[in-house]
């Protein structure tokens, strides 16, 4: 057993120190992160496999194991590059907002797009996505690997919804902030139950409610 421990070690650090570094190695290494994100988004965890993501990278199946540790290795990385590519656009699509522009109107488009990902073309792929959204934060939770790094991108996404808030006047703090984020869920989850076709615009009819109250 201490033998494979160490031959295992010893596959990590290459990995680590030898072409999985390389200009080449990284390029390669991001494209399969890039490809289990698109498959998390589509089909959630269970889409992301290792012969499903070698084939979306047009790579040899071979490469996840080279390149990541394990699936849960690989499926960390996809959750976390697919939630700083979600804050990174938030925060250039809040950069973009002129001051004057900052209505409650346009804090809660771009609360609601980060918490819910930016809307769809139709009402029913818009539905789809959210309700894809939710069900991969469900199932999130059942998976411990996962959590410090969930704890890690809440803490910055509360830290930007802080932000926004602020700069648009609304005397606030993170305990405001979680209630927004609670209300907004309880009722995204409610419209989902009850099979309501537009779950965004009943978030954002009560986010109007409570910041203009």
């Amino acid at each position: 057993m201490s033998g494979q421990n160490e031959s295992g070690q010893r596959d990590s650090e290459h990995r680590e120190s030898g072409a999985a570094s390389t200009p080449k190695g990284e390029r390669r290494r991001q494209q399969l992160i890039e490809a289990a994100s698109a498959l998390l988004v589509e089909g959630g965890f269970s889409a992301v496999r290792h012969r499903a993501v070698a084939e979306r990278a047009g790579l040899p199946l071979a490469s996840t194991t080279y390149y990541f540790d394990s699936l849960d290795d690989l499926i960390t990385a996809a959750v976390e590059h697919q939630s700083r590519t979600e804050l990174d656009r938030s925060e250039r699509q809040w950069r973009d907002v002129p001051e004057e522009e900052r209505t409650v109107e346009a804090t809660v488009q771009v609360l609601l797009d980060h918490l819910l990902g930016h809307r769809q073309p139709s009402v029913e792929a818009d539905y789809e996505a959210v309700l894809s959204r939710y069900e991969r934060l469900v199932a999130t939770g059942r998976r411990q690997f996962l959590r410090p790094l969930m704890r890690e991108m809440g803490e910055q996404m509360d830290a930007l919804l802080l932000d926004v808030l602020s700069r648009c006047g609304y005397a606030t703090d993170r305990a405001a902030v979680a209630r927004l984020v609670a209300l907004v869920d309880g009722t995204v989850v409610n419209a989902l139950i009850q099979v309501d076709p537009n779950p965004r615009d009943a978030a954002a009819q009560a986010l109007l409610a409570e910041l203009r109250a």
